[in-house]
């Protein structure tokens, strides 16, 4: 990537303040900075608001938040908003427990192409080491860390990362906490599809759309790592629905959703 193309992390949250402190204080460690924090808020409490009007005293870079009504589960609808609001030309977008290595913000910008998006990985803890960072606020994880599943996923290889990642027209593995994308091309297929309602593939139905306008995923293994921090898993009630719809785009070619941005 050309150094003066400028970058938005956006992190996505609801009512998880004390991992949110971690996933921000990971970004200001970064070697390599974005230009710009915005938080994308699908209706957290007032202890979240807080928290990031605090942090925004000691953050060397703006962060903006955006905040909606809780109406349920509508990661969509305030993810397009933010990122309609960012003023990054590339977009690196995580989930808000997700704490990032010191080099994750450089990988993504090193490895951004046009014509691709970035599929990342994750590393998981478990919950006793999720309990110790939370206690100690030690942001320092590495591969051998005691409590570090998917170790591979863990490490940072820059050379080796070069042979095990892949280049491809894919969509169904993708994880929108650790992912990046150029704005144009978000907005080229019109953002997040509104109408997927409930959690689960909101991600991989974008990345289908996005490779039907022939933008590849550049799957990277050992850079761009980081680590989730481990919780109960979300209600996935209306999974199948969405996948199925997934499925409708990948059939069908479709490039532009119809409730996405143009619509906000």
């Amino acid at each position: 990537m050309k150094r003066n193309v400028t970058t938005t992390l956006v992190i996505s949250t609801y009512n998880w303040p004390e991992a949110l402190e971690l996933v921000l204080r990971s970004t200001f460690r970064q070697t390599t900075l974005p230009d710009e924090i915005i938080i994308a808020d699908d209706g957290s409490g007032l202890g979240t608001r807080k928290l990031i009007e605090g942090l925004k005293q000691e953050s060397p870079i703006p962060i903006r938040h955006f905040w909606h009504e809780d109406k349920g589960f509508r990661k969509t609808v305030i993810m397009n908003k933010a990122i309609a609001a960012a003023t990054g030309d590339y977009i690196i977008q995580i989930d808000g427990d997700i704490l990032l290595h010191s080099k994750f913000i450089a990988d993504h910008i090193n490895e951004a192409e046009k014509g691709y998006y970035i599929r990342g990985s994750r590393a998981l803890l478990s919950p006793s080491k999720t309990f110790s960072v939370f206690s100690t606020k030690k942001l320092h994880i590495h591969a051998l860390s005691m409590g570090v599943t998917n170790r591979i996923n863990a490490s940072r290889w820059p050379l080796l990362s070069k042979v095990l990642s892949k280049n491809r027209y894919k969509s169904n593995n993708l994880k929108g906490c650790n992912f990046s994308f150029w704005k144009e091309d978000f907005i080229a297929v019109n953002g997040y599809n509104n109408d997927l309602e409930g959690w689960g593939h909101e991600d991989i139905e974008l990345a289908a759309r996005l490779t039907n306008i022939d933008i590849k995923q550049r799957k990277l293994k050992m850079k761009a790592v980081c680590f989730h921090l481990h919780h109960e898993i979300n209600s996935r009630h209306n999974q199948s629905i969405n996948y199925n719809k997934y499925l409708e785009v990948v059939k069908y070619k479709v490039v532009k959703c119809k409730l996405g941005l143009e619509l906000l």
